[in-house]
């Protein structure tokens, strides 16, 4: 994986949220899909969406940057292989997507159903989506390491189901 490059941080204004506008992922979407997945996951987004100082509301609580993120999500469908892991924006963008609770003490809470739901589809879609790119299997590890850092653990066989399904 590479490094995080300044290029990696993407920000969405309240404009581009407003009118749904994607511009801002064009530098990253307009490389090829096997360069952006061997580049890992680097890609941040820092949306600047206006709140009141007493807005109690989480980002992901905001319909408008919520619409935001489904549609790139839509348009994108591999994109989070692509968020950072570590620093949040991945989780951040699944809570965007899928139903959850938030904790001051213990933070996002996805609602288990809901996020095992998404991360199955996820899975199945990229995978096949790679094998329709030719490279069957190649994003494997990286789908599995996607699925445990949301806490998603998966069941040894699920690959092979997949393959025979094929």
């Amino acid at each position: 994986m590479e490094a995080l490059s300044p290029d990696s941080l993407v920000t969405i204004d309240a404009k581009a949220i407003r009118t749904l506008n994607l511009q801002a992922l064009s530098a990253w979407m307009e490389r090829p899909l096997q360069e952006l997945l061997d580049a890992g996951a680097v890609l941040e987004f820092r949306y600047d969406w206006p709140r009141e100082v007493d807005d109690p509301r989480e980002l992901s609580e905001c319909p408008e940057p919520r619409l935001w993120a489904l549609r790139a999500d839509a348009h994108y469908p591999w994109l989070p292989l692509l968020l950072d892991r570590t620093g949040g924006s991945l989780a951040q963008h699944v809570a965007m997507l899928v139903p959850h609770d938030f904790s001051p003490s213990e933070g996002i809470r996805f609602d288990p159903q809901a996020l095992e739901l998404w991360i199955t589809h996820r899975l199945m879609l990229l995978d096949q989506h790679g094998a329709d790119a030719g490279i069957p299997g190649h994003q494997r590890g990286n789908l599995s390491l996607m699925a445990a850092s949301l806490g998603f653990e998966l069941d040894g066989g699920f690959w092979e189901l997949l393959d025979q399904a094929r």
